[in-house]
């Protein structure tokens, strides 16, 4: 049997015979539409996100069959969050908070490739991403998430398997992510405050400053903002030469 390969990256559900897919697959015989219906069948779960595809064809049969990767499960987690970033201090400051049921989605979603032997340890790997990027499950720090998996607190939304959220629900979440980056942004304002109080009174002593702030436990973004690390001589001499 002769078989021949197509890749390509597209957009999730939202396929079509245009290029770079279309006229890659025309040379082979194969049915086009047929091959775009399953593709987007098979991705309609990753809307708005780009997904490698890989279309194998029989030559000699004209049947196909069609392989989907997955994005990486911290971009699925941003998706579902609404974020376009994870937090900077994912300990101590979170941007966003999932529902059990988003998080049993993205697990479903990256099975194929989570070492967990069973959905409720795929969940719990999920978690784990979430809490390295500062994103709550049901309202809790990740980590204290995993310990009411353990105990069984959400074996009946696992073994159901239920991945939807009402209109309700979500609306409730997306407020919730609004007043934690609300709550943040002021935070973080008035960081920028005290650093710059700090730097002022710290005169030109740049290194001085930033010690201060540091113990004073300012945020390392706010830091460099206020208060530039000075080149080291080789970047001045770099600069000169470019």
């Amino acid at each position: 049997m002769a078989s021949q390969s197509v890749d390509a990256l597209i957009e999730g559900g939202k396929e079509s015979a245009a290029p770079p897919l279309g006229p890659a697959l025309g040379p082979l015989g194969v049915n086009i539409g047929q091959v775009v219906a399953e593709i987007n069948k098979q991705t309609a779960d990753f809307k708005g996100m780009k997904v490698p595809v890989k279309v194998i064809v029989d030559t000699d049969t004209k049947e196909f069959s069609i392989s989907i990767g997955t994005p990486p499960a911290a971009q699925l987690i941003k998706t579902e969050a609404g974020i376009e970033k994870a937090s900077g201090r994912p300990s101590t400051e979170h941007v966003a908070d999932l529902a059990i049921e988003q998080v049993i989605k993205i697990a479903k979603m990256k099975q194929s490739s989570l070492m967990g032997k069973d959905l409720k340890n795929q969940v719990k790997e999920i978690i784990g991403t979430c809490n390295a990027m500062g994103v709550k499950v049901e309202g809790k720090h990740a980590a204290e998430t995993i310990t009411r998996v353990n105990a069984g607190e959400f074996d009946k939304e696992i073994l159901s398997g239920k991945t939807e959220l009402s209109t309700e629900e979500k609306k409730q979440l997306e407020e919730e992510k609004e007043a934690m980056q609300a709550e943040l942004a002021e935070k973080h304002a008035a960081m920028e405050k005290q650093a710059q109080e700090i730097f002022e009174k710290a005169g030109s002593d740049v290194a001085k400053a930033r010690k201060q702030m540091e113990e004073a436990g300012i945020d390392e973004t706010i830091i460099d903002k206020v208060a530039p690390k000075p080149a080291a001589p080789a970047d001045e001499a770099k600069k000169m030469l470019t």
